[in-house]
């Protein structure tokens, strides 16, 4: 069913008023069917606005009048086991729920706002399959340096990122080339989101003192091979994490910066010193979702419309690194270069996208870097150094993709502006 269609169902039901419990499962329904990542439900001055997030974007599905609003609020708090007669702080839930044979969590946040509650649900498949390594578009050279820093028998590993961007799903990857018998592997995570055999896997609770770092403490008297901490938030966490890296374990975690080189900066700003970061850092990974053109409507562009993006940035981004392999590929390439561009069909509801792929930097502490670091250089000059030293940008990632016909320049550009000199 389209996404018109889709809504004038929802329409018709919101019109009516007479059912709430079938309105939640309506809304439920179609943004899994959708393959929507999160529902939002909120309050306005006069109406309620229903939004899915479909492929990184949020879609307005539909407004209805707000006298609606207290009994759809009522239903989903009794669905995620919240307080129904709360409304004047925020409240976390969930929601589990078989849809179309998926065993499905929904992640339940509810927010006072001056017009009312506001609801916010991340829908989370547990039954889907871990991805490997290569399912999410890493590949040649970033696959080889992932693939080495995850060898190591210690260190730390971490991905950075936006909220949303598929951190957590790159050390799930990674996990599952780590996970076998003979190693012990333990997890900390706010929340679970993937139950996998053969981990050890906990949930933090800040609200009775187990924090990331209080559980790292922990983790340390359980003879763990290997530890993944959900998200290093602040300098006991990180602390801990490194001091864990240089006894002899291996450590990933995630961080919210917008590139490798700023991940370091972040981490000295904790007041780490910087020596202890290429001791103990085996690789930064940076990544970031993207649309991904839809298949049935692309249209290769003309060579008007590919200066008009910009080639010669193009090339002088690529000309950066100093990677033969890289520039050769890529200089090929242009020679008569295929860039390709979104239309938009019912595939894609008109979009021209559809889907997501995955972009990805990687930075190894190269002795480059490292003198960088050490000099207490900031996070520009230690980007460029990377690149020079062979690092693969976002930018050139993208770019990259863009030429295999997977995205557009337009979304590269949007999305992966990388730091340039």
């Amino acid at each position: 069913m389209e996404f018109k269609e889709v809504v004038e169902e929802l329409k018709d039901l919101v019109y009516k008023g007479d059912d709430i419990q079938q309105i939640c499962d309506f809304i439920i329904l179609w943004a899994v069917l959708w393959g929507s990542s999160d529902i939002h439900i909120e309050p306005l001055t006069s109406i309620v606005r229903l939004r899915y997030r479909l492929d990184g974007d949020l879609r307005e599905v539909l407004e209805y009048q707000n006298f609606l609003h207290q009994g759809v609020v009522a239903r989903f708090k009794i669905l995620s086991d919240l307080k129904i007669d709360e409304s004047r702080i925020p409240q976390d839930g969930r929601i589990s729920k078989v849809i179309e044979g998926k065993s499905l969590d929904l992640r339940v946040s509810t927010l006072p706002t001056v017009h009312g509650e506001k609801i916010v649900m991340r829908i989370v498949d547990k039954s889907k399959t871990i991805p490997q390594l290569t399912d999410l578009w890493i590949e040649g050279q970033n696959l080889d340096l992932i693939k080495k820093a995850i060898s190591l028998p210690n260190g730390v590993i971490l991905t950075s990122g936006p909220t949303g961007s598929g951190k957590s799903t790159t050390l799930y990857s990674s996990m599952t080339l780590l996970n076998k018998p003979g190693v012990n592997i333990m997890t900390l995570e706010d929340p679970v989101e993937n139950q996998i055999d053969g981990l050890n896997q906990s949930q933090v609770k800040p609200d009775i003192g187990y924090t990331f770092a209080y559980w790292l403490r922990t983790a340390l008297r359980q003879d763990p091979d290997i530890i993944m901490v959900g998200e290093m938030r602040d300098k006991e966490t990180v602390d801990i994490a490194i001091e864990a890296s240089l006894t002899g374990h291996l450590v990933l975690s995630t961080i919210h910066t917008n590139s490798a080189a700023e991940t370091i900066t972040r981490i000295i700003n904790m007041d780490v010193q910087p020596f202890l970061i290429p001791a103990s850092v085996n690789a930064i990974i940076a990544q970031r979702l993207i649309k991904r053109l839809c298949p049935h409507c692309k249209k290769a562009m003309t060579m008007a419309e590919i200066w008009k993006a910009s080639l010669a940035s193009i090339k002088h981004a690529i000309a950066i690194t100093n990677k033969k392999e890289l520039q050769n590929r890529v200089w090929d390439a242009l020679k008569n270069p295929i860039f390709y561009k979104a239309v938009g069909c019912d595939h894609c509801d008109g979009t021209g996208y559809k889907w997501r792929v995955w972009l990805y930097e990687v930075l190894e502490i190269t002795p480059g870097v490292k003198e960088m670091v050490l000099e207490g250089r900031s996070a520009y000059d230690i980007n460029i150094q990377a690149i020079k030293d062979g690092m693969i940008s976002l930018e050139q990632d993208g770019i990259m993709k863009a030429l295999n016909g997977h995205t557009s320049l337009e979304e590269v550009y949007r999305v992966a502006k990388s730091q340039k000199g």
